[in-house]
């Protein structure tokens, strides 16, 4: 204790109390089958990747809030799971390695350590037992694990495709990995590349991906974001016969209504049928087209904004509703991993099919009206608006809906067509060219094929090396480790070849939340009463960055495993809030290339942790960005100087203040309220005027003082585990029984009362504002004066206005 300090002394108590918390193993929970399941509470981060920059302010956003509704919770009485770890596989440390000249493991583990001692002096409630990191093979060997479970039930397959490739980083990407057609790691411009890849059937688990959504407590923002994603699309797939020879494309459309409407076909220049319906005219054209597609990514080519490009193959199909041979094009804005990387173009109904036609002199016809009637002059825009056929046969004069259902009829029962649903979702590319991330436990053989490596022998480690520059040949790193790479067959003995390509960064952040239940089990992932004790996650909190991706494949591998029986939800995060982003002064991101990065570390030294963390807390709501300011967090260390200063104060003897007392029961009602569902400002603020209030006294009354050293010690812990020892409490204040507020204490102020006897005024009283009819009513009977003139008699009406007045009916 260090009394008569006119500041609070943050560099001294925030050490000590940390240092008590780890020795002490404050916040170790285990499993108490004796807690009932609604008092099990799961809470969750997610968990950094530990880069070489350490953390900057923004990181510690989303933990500070967490740690403040898991602080409340168990003084709540709840058994709270929060569990910290490290994202550490994956390319950031490959490169840094690269750039650096160490080892990925070496550089990876410095920088975990870094990460966990700029954590813990924040002062926040994790349990370090349940500690992980990807890149450990107790950890990888159940991402491999769960892989094989992937690959027994085919979710897990093996082609040829072309892919997203950074020639920086020399590996492939996932669509989700490329932004504004650049490599969102290191902003090379991604080329497209065709490698022998591993992909997971994510796509066979659409439909549940996306009807599952409605199940959770996360934003309808958040919940659009996936829908978008998934993409789900209900058409038809159409069969146009080639002109020439067998054979046809096929195409899925959503509106099959239009069918009357295509006057041309455009092909994606990967498309399989792009050589055979080439023209011996028209064939260099088209290899100088299809080389030049190969340089943009998909997001270029699909960017409505650009000027449409394209070429003529020389062929032609045959339009199956009416007949008429229409030519097939070559465009890049058609990409092979959408619906079948070929369309029908109805220029009169798609703007973008429209432009194109413009462009290259294309047929336009109006199949769809608005009134029926077809437009008396030529288009100037197409229309893809709803409404009734025209210039379409036998179906002319039908609505939309009722012609795309009459449509589809007629071509399943020519054998020309089926409805079809179609997702934007393409299967999740897997493979990484590069070394530092999980093997892939698959061997390949001569006389079997691709084996599993066999549980038992898991986890296949990563093999050490000198060199992990990758190749550029689309070939791993590992791929020249012979002594690796060269093993037998484990079904047959002949022998075979180890995969060599790696998994993404993705896979071990999939399931961490799991591993955190059990983490040092080497029989499974995680026993299966653990699971059942925790799961599902209760509240996730983390970066709106990982909104559709990390949250997309986390729920695909949970339902694997929720399939096989592994687990006991079929989703895992129950609730998920996004934090907002911190932002530099002035509002600008920050980035290095700006110079405005602010280190926690600096803040700590400066300011404390304690400070630090309301000031973020206090800058506004969680969910919104805000610009980080000096002079703000200045204001909040102000604030906690008064507190300890209000600490030094001699006690006062007797009742406290009226006012002071009910003004104690609303900030304990709004403080726990608005903890509770996460609106910290606001509570912050709420206590801020409570301690403005407690310094206008000269002494201190205990009454006033330790409940609100209780509500203070989930947002400044170390401060209020100091002020509960000079109270003479014992360690630690974060089990103590959160404060109970009165609720008549609460309402605030008072309000003079009007009591009427049939409408005549008869007397007023001053009573606390916010009184139910009810208490009205009692107060006005009570009431000398009016007892007095009611002699007895009995109101036959009673009409109470809250806050107002009181009028008794009497004959």
């Amino acid at each position: 204790m260090m009394p008569g300090m006119d500041k609070l002394p943050f560099a001294q108590i925030e050490p000590k109390w940390q240092a008590y918390w780890e020795k002490h193993k404050t916040f170790r929970v285990t499993e108490d089958p004796a807690v009932p399941r609604d008092r099990r509470v799961y809470v969750l981060d997610m968990f950094p990747y530990p880069s070489s920059a350490g953390l900057h302010v923004g990181h510690p956003e989303g933990y500070t809030a967490t740690d403040i509704y898991c602080r409340y919770l168990r003084m709540n009485g709840c058994h709270v799971l929060h569990p910290m770890g490290f994202d550490s596989f994956g390319l950031p440390a490959e490169n840094y390695a690269i750039k650096t000249g160490t080892h990925p493991r070496a550089s990876t583990e410095a920088n975990i350590e870094g990460f966990r001692t700029q954590i813990k002096a924040l002062g926040f409630s994790y349990d370090w037992d349940r500690e992980i990191s990807t890149h450990h093979p107790r950890y990888y060997r159940w991402t491999q694990w769960i892989f094989l479970k992937c690959w027994e039930r085919d979710l897990a397959y093996e082609a040829v495709v072309p892919i997203n490739f950074c020639p920086s980083c020399k590996t492939g990407l996932a669509n989700e990995e490329v932004k504004d057609g650049s490599c969102e790691r290191c902003g090379t411009q991604v080329v497209r590349k065709d490698v022998r890849q591993w992909l997971m059937r994510i796509t066979s688990y659409a439909e549940r991906l996306l009807a599952d959504l409605d199940k959770l407590d996360w934003s309808e923002s958040l919940k659009l974001m996936q829908r978008n994603w998934i993409g789900r699309s209900v058409g038809a797939n159409v069969q146009f016969p080639l002109e020439a020879g067998k054979g046809s494309i096929e195409v899925f459309t959503t509106r099959p209504d239009t069918l009357f409407g295509a006057t041309y076909m455009v092909l994606a220049p990967e498309h399989p049928l792009v050589e055979r319906l080439t023209t011996a005219g028209q064939k260099a054209a088209v290899l100088a087209y299809v080389e030049q597609a190969r340089l943009k990514s998909d997001l270029e080519r699909t960017d409505l904004a650009k000027d449409k490009t394209g070429v003529f193959t020389g062929g032609y199909a045959v339009n199956p509703v009416n007949g008429k041979k229409i030519p097939v094009w070559v465009s890049d804005y058609i990409l092979i991993s959408y619906g079948t990387g070929a369309i029908m173009a109805v220029p009169a109904h798609d703007q973008r099919d429209f432009e194109f036609a413009v462009k290259f002199k294309l047929p336009i016809v109006q199949v769809v009206s608005r009134d029926g009637r077809p437009a008396a002059e030529a288009m100037s825009q197409a229309d893809a608006e709803d409404g009734v056929a025209v210039n379409s046969g036998e179906f002319d004069g039908l609505s939309t809906e009722e012609f795309k259902s009459r449509i589809t009829a007629w071509l399943e029962q020519r054998k020309l067509g089926r409805k079809a649903v179609n997702y934007k979702l393409r299967d999740w590319v897997f493979s990484r060219q590069r070394y530092w991330g999980e093997p892939i436990p698959l061997v390949h053989c001569g006389e079997c094929g691709t084996v599993p490596v066999p549980y038992e022998e898991l986890p296949l480690l990563l093999p050490e090396v000198a060199s992990y520059q990758p190749t550029g040949t689309g070939e791993s790193p590992l791929a020249v480790i012979s002594e690796w790479v060269n093993t037998r067959c484990p079904k047959c003995g002949a022998p075979a070849r180890r995969e060599t390509n790696t998994m993404p960064q993705w896979a071990g952040s999939c399931w961490y939340y799991l591993r955190y239940l059990d983490p040092a089990n080497d029989r499974e992932f995680a026993a299966r009463d653990k699971v059942d004790y925790w799961m599902p996650v209760d509240l996730y909190v983390g970066g709106a960055e990982h909104a559709v991706l990390h949250l997309l494949y986390a729920r695909f591998w949970h339902k694997v495993l929720f399939d096989i029986g592994a687990v006991n939800t079929d989703e895992p995060f129950q609730r998920l809030v996004n934090q907002g982003m911190i932002l530099g002064e002035g509002g600008v991101k920050m980035s290095k290339s700006l110079g405005n990065v602010i280190n926690p570390e600096e803040v700590i030294r400066e300011f404390g942790a304690d400070a630090m963390r309301m000031y973020e807390m206090f800058m506004g709501p969680l969910e919104v960005s805000k610009p980080w300011s000096t002079q703000g967090i200045a204001g909040v260390k102000r604030f906690l100087d008064r507190v300890w200063r209000l600490s030094e104060l001699p006690p006062a003897d007797g009742k406290p203040p009226a006012e002071l007392e009910r003004l104690l029961h609303r900030t304990i009602k709004k403080v726990g309220e608005d903890t509770r569902t996460l609106q910290f400002n606001t509570a912050i603020a709420q206590m801020m005027i409570y301690v403005t209030e407690l310094t206008k006294e000269e002494k201190l009354y205990p009454a006033l003082w330790k409940p609100f050293v209780l509500i203070l010690a989930p947002y400044a812990p170390h401060l209020a585990e100091e002020l509960g020892e000079k109270l003479g409490e014992k360690p630690s204040v974060s089990f103590q029984p959160y404060p109970r507020w009165d609720e008549e204490l609460t309402r605030e102020g008072t309000r003079e009362i009007v009591f009427q006897i049939n409408g005549k005024v008869r007397a007023r009283l001053e009573l606390a504002a916010g009184l139910s009819a009810a208490e009205l009513e009692k107060q006005a009977l009570a009431h000398p004066r009016i007892r007095e003139l009611l002699a007895g008699k009995q109101p036959v009406k009673v009409i109470a206005v809250p806050d107002k007045l009181v009028n008794l009916v009497v004959r």
